[in-house]
C-alpha cells in the first residue's frame, strides 16, 4: 500500500486526508484544524505541520510527500505565492518553508486545479466520461475560477494561472475588479456581482440562491439570472473555443443556479466557433464529490 497524503488549505479551514492509493480513494484518515489567518503567515505554517501531526497519529504513518491545494498559486519562476485571497501568503516561499519545517517534499497547485482533478479521475467525470482527455473544473462562488486536467493531470502552466479564466476579460458593465482590470468574468458571474446586480435593480441586497427562488415571478430576479446565464455562456464560449473540454464541471455555490444547464449552455452555443452545428458535444456537469474535492485532488497531486 502506497497511500496519498492530501491538504486543502482554506480561509477558515485546513483539511487533510490520507487515501489508500491513486486508484482506491478508501479515506485512511481525514482531519481539519481552522486556518486562523488572522495570526498571520507564519501560523499558517504551524497550523499546517499541526494538522500532518495528527494525521500520523492516526495512521501510523509518515508521508512521503504531501499535495496540497492552495487559494492561489506558487509561481514557477520566483518560488512565491501569488494570487492569494488569503493574502498572507502572497509573496511567501510556502513549499520552501513547508519542507523546511517538515522534511517532507509538497506538491502544490491552486485549489481550482484540486478540484478539477479529483472530479476527472473519482468524481463526476470520471462516472460519466471515464475517457475524458480534457476536463475542466469551474468554481462559480464568492470568486470565479478554473482548473485544467489533461489526461488525469492537472495543468498548471508557466506561469502558473493555467485555467484562470475568471480574470479574462468579459464585459466592461462589470466594473473594476480586485485584480486592478475592468470588466473581468468575475465581475459579472460571481455571486457577490450577481447580488450587486440585483441591488441596483432594487434597492435590495438578496443572496442569490433567494434571487433564484424569486426568478419565477419577479422581473429584476429574472433579468439578473439572465445576465448570469448570458454571461457564462460568452464566458465559457472562451474555454471550449481554445481547449475544447470533453467534459467541464461546474462547482461552487453559483453552480446550483439550475438554469446554467439549460439556458447557460443554450448561451453558449451561440459563441461557440462551431460553424453550421446548432449543438455542442461537451458535457456539463454538476460535481460529485461536494467539499471531498478539494482534498482529495490534493492527496492526488503526488499520485
Amino acid at each position: 500500500m502506497n497511500p496519498l497524503w492530501g491538504i486543502d488549505l482554506g480561509g477558515t479551514k485546513i483539511e487533510g486526508v490520507v487515501i489508500e492509493s491513486k486508484d482506491n480513494p478508501n479515506v485512511l484518515a481525514r482531519m481539519r484544524v481552522p486556518t486562523e489567518q488572522q495570526g498571520g503567515y507564519g501560523h499558517i505554517i504551524q497550523q499546517i505541520s499541526k494538522l500532518i501531526g495528527m494525521l500520523e497519529q492516526e495512521t501510523g504513518l509518515r508521508p512521503e510527500r504531501v499535495g496540497m491545494g492552495t487559494p492561489g498559486t506558487l509561481d514557477p519562476a520566483t518560488q512565491l505565492m501569488k494570487n492569494c485571497n488569503t493574502t498572507s501568503l502572497n509573496n511567501q516561499p510556502l513549499r520552501k518553508d513547508l519542507e523546511t519545517q517538515l522534511g517532507i517534499p509538497f506538491t502544490l497547485a491552486n485549489d481550482a486545479n484540486c478540484f478539477a482533478v479529483a472530479e476527472a479521475r473519482f468524481g463526476a467525470a470520471h462516472e460519466v466520461a471515464p475517457n475524458a482527455t480534457v476536463v475542466f473544473g469551474v468554481i462559480l462562488g464568492t470568486g470565479v475560477g478554473g482548473g485544467l486536467v489533461v489526461n488525469g493531470k492537472a495543468i498548471n502552466g508557466k506561469q502558473g494561472i493555467a485555467g484562470e479564466w475568471g480574470h479574462n476579460f468579459l464585459d466592461e458593465s462589470g466594473g473594476r475588479c480586485y485584480c486592478g482590470k475592468i470588466g473581468c468574468v468575475e465581475t459579472i458571474i460571481s455571486g457577490p456581482a450577481l447580488e450587486r446586480h440585483y441591488q441596483s435593480l432594487t434597492g435590495t441586497r438578496l443572496k442569490l440562491r433567494e434571487i433564484a427562488e424569486r426568478s419565477g415571478h419577479e422581473d429584476a430576479a429574472r433579468q439578473t439570472i439572465q445576465r448570469l446565464t448570458h454571461y457564462f455562456g460568452k464566458a465559457i464560449s472562451v474555454i471550449i473555443n481554445v481547449l475544447d473540454p470533453d467534459v467541464i464541471v461546474l462547482g461552487g455555490g453559483v453552480g446550483n443556479i439550475q438554469e446554467l444547464y439549460t439556458e447557460g449552455v443554450e448561451a453558449a452555443k451561440s459563441f461557440v466557433f462551431n460553424t453550421g452545428v446548432k449543438t455542442i458535444d461537451t458535457v456539463f456537469l454538476r460535481p460529485k464529490l461536494g467539499d471531498s474535492a478539494g482534498v482529495f485532488g490534493a492527496a492526488l497531486l503526488v499520485a
